[in-house]
């Protein structure tokens, strides 16, 4: 089993910026493609990023490309999610996730391991 544990959420105001992180522990953090996925009140969870064992790698949804950057750090078992310019609608629940499989993953049924989330909430 690999634990996730998502930190960083917070209320901003439309405009400004947050960096959420996501440490994992149990397993060998690099061995797992790691994902971004947020759910907003009342809709499906979506996926918003996803970045490759080495970092080397980098997939964005659309609605949030130029905004927000997913990096990794693997020797401190942490993937990052910078983001930035954010908007009301942007608000949501961000869920990390890992993948033990090679290649990026894009749906949720591609994850195997989940943290508990993190809320996000932009202020307009």
């Amino acid at each position: 089993q690999m634990q996730l544990v998502e930190s960083g959420g917070g209320l901003v105001q439309a405009g400004g910026s947050l960096r959420l992180s996501c440490a994992g522990s149990g397993r060998t953090f690099s061995n797992y493609v790691m994902g971004w996925f947020r759910r907003a009140p009342g809709k499906e969870r979506e996926y918003v990023a996803a970045i490759s064992w080495s970092g080397d790698t980098t997939h964005y949804a659309d609605f949030v490309k130029g905004r927000f950057t997913i990096s990794r750090d693997n020797a401190k078992n942490t993937v990052y999610l910078q983001m930035n310019s954010l908007k009301p609608e942007d608000t949501a629940v961000y869920y990390c996730a890992a993948r033990g499989y090679y290649g990026l993953g894009y749906e949720s049924r591609q994850y195997d391991y989940w943290g508990q989330g993190t809320q996000v909430t932009v202020s307009s």
